[in-house]
């Protein structure tokens, strides 16, 4: 808008680029303030088949492809050049702690389990532990009022009858009318 523009306008649309010009000038500083608070939410991301110490323990060599899928589950990566391979991979990501990641190879010879190679697995009680979380449950403030406080709300007034001092139920209907009407 130019200045010639700018002076012939309504008095109402120059009082609103004004303020408008006022406005982002006031929130330069405020902005990275509120940047610096926002957050964004971030996932926890779990690939793959978790593998226990004491599932790799119950692998037998000469067991079966089934007999070992039975214990370990459907493994993450099979390969059509490696049909005697099964990978399972593990990787767990999350926010403000280190990535949690391990590989277990089960190699088969004649359809039957030969052996496994792969990273030291933690036992269920070790993985559990170490999932233990880093952020901190907030402190939840006492829940008492004081006399002041409690006498802004009175009690009401108990309304309902004494349960003693009710009459007895009626007794139920022991005639009821048909569902369906007689056909003529």
């Amino acid at each position: 808008m130019t200045f010639a523009a700018l002076w012939s306008a309504p008095r109402g649309a120059v009082a609103a680029v004004l303020g408008a010009a006022a406005l982002v000038a006031g929130c330069a500083g405020s902005t990275s303030r509120m940047m610096n608070a926002v957050t964004p939410y971030k996932i926890e991301v779990v690939q793959g088949n978790f593998i226990s110490a004491e599932q790799v323990a119950a692998l037998k060599p000469g067991m079966g492809r089934q007999q070992v899928r039975e214990i370990l589950g459907t493994p993450l990566v099979t390969s059509l050049f490696h049909a005697d391979r099964w990978e399972y991979v593990f990787t767990l990501k999350r926010p403000g702690v280190e990535v949690q990641s391990r590989r277990l190879t089960v190699f088969f010879k004649d359809n039957v389990l030969d052996h496994t190679e792969g990273d030291e697995m933690p036992s269920e009680a070790e993985f559990v532990a170490s999932l233990g979380s880093k952020v901190s449950q907030p402190k939840v403030p006492p829940l008492e009022a004081t006399e002041a406080q409690l006498a802004r709300f009175p009690a009401k007034p108990d309304t309902a009858p004494p349960l003693d001092a009710q009459p007895p139920a009626t007794p139920p209907a022991t005639h009821y009318p048909p569902l369906e009407s007689p056909r003529r």
